[in-house]
């Protein structure tokens, strides 16, 4: 069973998801930490555990979900993955953070791209990458059909749904992911969200006041 340890992190209260297995090894999801403290928070939660960092893979690239990314890999030297059609978010997201007032460096480590034709083998497990554009053109989900949860980014959330008003944002092209990439999992699917409290499939299908 993969285990999961959830931080929130940065002005924005953006969720950041460590996940780890029997041997130790972890994959760090959305690096949010925004400062030293934050940073430590982190570090001191990987070598508490005696975990071994092999990768961060970002559900997509605003910058409240990648302001720790630099930090993380300069303390860890690991790959990190993207959706291709995030890209142009990922390469103008120091110009947005000027814009907001905020702090944010990139690494020079080169990414690597991951699609919805790639999975992670990770715990024994094969997690699968679904594409779900909408809230940003490279949006993906990670989902285990053994642990029965998927970390949505910022797709969806407890009765309602990522904001489309940013570039490359579309709301009927977001209802379409959910529609068919989120409601299509079992109802009893764990919710784990790029904001705010976790939540389910069936929940959501039942509740989230934009589809119905």
């Amino acid at each position: 069973m993969i285990q999961i340890a959830q931080f929130t992190f940065n002005p924005f209260q953006e969720n950041t998801y460590l996940l780890f297995d029997e041997d130790l090894n972890a994959i760090l999801i959305d690096p949010g930490m925004y400062d030293a403290h934050e940073q430590k928070l982190l570090n001191d939660f990987i070598r508490g555990h005696e975990l071994v960092p092999k990768q961060v893979v970002l559900t997509h690239a605003h910058l409240d979900h990648i302001f720790g990314l630099k930090a993380f890999l300069d303390e860890y030297d690991v790959p990190f993955f993207i959706h291709e059609k995030e890209l142009p978010v990922y390469e103008n997201a120091a110009f947005v953070a000027s814009n907001y007032g905020v702090r944010l460096s990139l690494p020079t480590k080169q990414h690597e791209c991951i699609s919805e034709k790639d999975v992670l083998n990770f715990g024994g497990q094969t997690l699968a990458i679904r594409f779900t554009p909408g809230h940003s053109p490279g949006s993906i989900c990670i989902y285990s059909s053994v642990d029965n949860w998927v970390i949505s980014g910022d797709v969806i959330f407890q009765q309602s749904i990522g904001r489309t008003d940013l570039p490359g944002g579309d709301t009927n092209t977001l209802l379409q992911s959910i529609q068919t990439q989120i409601f299509t999992l079992p109802p009893e699917t764990k919710i784990y969200s790029g904001h705010g409290p976790a939540t389910s499939v069936g929940i959501e299908k039942m509740n989230n006041p934009f589809f119905h």
